[in-house]
């Protein structure tokens, strides 16, 4: 969340008497959340900048319980983009506010809260130093896991702080944990059903009476936090559980969901894959590749052989095209190329490279392979019917007419492809209708290898595959 470009404060305002003359009106941070949500309501400003397929679904009932100032848990299956969501509410915060200066919990200058910026407004007046706070900064998260603590949390007692001389009893002896640190901001708690149920006792405080409590210590932090957890509805009954009394706390629970339509998987494939890092060689993905991984994915997850409770990532898509992409950075290294653009022989590597991330029925043990292999087919010719169904590719088709045969494989370039295929009539309009320009020899090798594979799958080629071997090595024939 933090920004690695330097910053600079709104306000020159030094200390507290010079923050008062700016005019400056303290708000909680619910109320800050609901201002600035409103102010995007009303502009038509995106309020979950990078969320895609919740428009209708979930952001409204995120947006009505912010509005509420609720506390809330995200409750969807894993890889639906529920810590991405919570991290964006640190950008409904104001993006700079002031506090007193050194705090660690961020207390404000008009009404600090912890022991030690107490005694310095007391002793200090409108002298007291303020400086400001950037909302990256005000946002903090946990992966909860068995071992965390109370002290991770909430706080305890600083052993260095005691053997610098200070008395046991003495409030400032005590270290925050991380939620006293978010105060003023946004803390999010991540599979909260993981969470020691004791431990999520320690938070029952924060939520209702709004402050905190370290050992026997009398010390009340009346705390200004929203707390946003996100869980897994099997978690509720296999690996733990958001006990009663916490969950009654929470103000709203929202449902999450994977991307409910195509378009909305290819959208989130493309924003969130990284193509051009890969190898340091810029790699080209086209729209019908990505567009399979994504027709695989939604059938994967729609599959009877699949276990549905754990449901399929939205990891699972990304690594899938993350895999071709590094295929066709891998030919290109191999084999010179110039500017590699995947084919369909890098999805070869998709289906076990993936096969870890998918929860299968118990009646499919030993057929994971076959049952990804087939779904990845499906895709593969559901894409081409949509794409190059229409088309009319006889001119490619004639190429084999005289009992000719075109082996292609993972480590056969482009131009060493168009060379065995030899011209094709019609190429620009195939290259075409799957959206591509045609410019590189990659592209069209693309374009023509996709044709002979749905040529394949709709039973007008056939296809010999190399037993043994790993790469790719196909023979298309009549």
């Amino acid at each position: 969340m933090r920004s690695s470009t330097p910053r600079e404060s709104p306000s020159s305002a030094a200390t507290l008497g010079e923050l008062r003359t700016t005019g400056h009106v303290r708000l909680s941070v619910k109320a800050e959340i609901r201002r600035n949500l409103l102010t995007r309501l009303r502009s038509g400003e995106p309020r979950f900048p990078g969320i895609l397929g919740f428009d209708d679904t979930v952001l409204p009932h995120l947006e009505r319980a912010l509005l509420a100032g609720h506390d809330l848990v995200l409750l969807g299956e894993r890889g639906q983009g529920k810590t991405r969501l919570i991290r964006t509410l640190a950008g409904l915060l104001d993006e700079w506010t002031p506090v007193v200066a050194g705090c660690e919990i961020n207390d404000h200058p008009y009404a600090p809260v912890c022991v030690r910026c107490r005694r310095l407004a007391a002793e200090a007046g409108d002298d007291l130093p303020v400086e400001w706070r950037h909302r990256d900064d005000r946002y903090g998260e946990k992966l909860a896991t068995p071992d965390t603590s109370v002290g991770d949390l909430i706080g305890d007692v600083d052993p260095i702080k005691v053997a610098e001389g200070r008395t046991l009893g003495d409030p400032e002896t005590v270290h925050f944990g991380l939620v006293p640190r978010t105060n003023r901001g946004v803390f999010s708690i991540n599979e909260l059903p993981d969470l020691a149920e004791r431990i999520q006792v320690a938070l029952l405080n924060v939520l209702e009476e709004r402050d905190v409590q370290v050992r026997g210590y009398a010390l009340r932090l009346p705390l200004d936090v929203l707390l946003v957890a996100s869980a897994n509805p099997e978690d509720y009954t296999n690996r733990g559980r958001i006990i009663t009394p916490l969950k009654d706390r929470f103000g709203a629970e929202i449902r999450t969901h994977y991307p409910l339509e195509l378009d909305a998987e290819l959208a989130l494939i493309r924003q969130e894959s990284d193509f051009a890092d890969l190898a340091g060689l810029p790699a080209e993905v086209p729209d019908h590749l990505i567009e399979v991984i994504g027709r695989f994915t939604r059938l994967v997850r729609e599959s009877t052989a699949v276990d549905s409770r754990s449901g399929v990532s939205a990891r699972f898509a990304l690594a899938g095209a993350e895999t071709v992409a590094a295929g066709a950075v891998r030919r290109a290294a191999l084999t010179g190329e110039d500017h590699p653009v995947a084919r369909v022989c890098d999805l070869l590597a998709v289906v076990p490279s993936l096969m870890g991330k998918v929860e299968f029925e118990v009646s499919e043990e030993g057929r994971e392979q076959e049952v990804l292999e087939h779904l990845l087919r499906r895709a593969v010719a559901e894409t081409y019917r949509r794409t190059l169904g229409p088309a009319d590719l006889n001119g490619l088709l004639d190429k084999f007419d005289a009992g000719e045969s075109v082996e292609s494989g993972e480590l056969v370039p482009a131009t060493e492809l168009l060379r065995r295929i030899g011209h094709v009539p019609g190429l620009a309009k195939i290259v075409d209708r799957l959206g591509m320009s045609g410019e590189s020899p990659g592209q069209a090798a693309a374009a023509l290898e996709f044709a002979l594979e749905g040529l394949f799958l709709t039973r007008r080629l056939s296809k010999d595959v190399t037993a043994g071997r790993g790469d790719g090595t196909a023979v298309y024939r009549t």
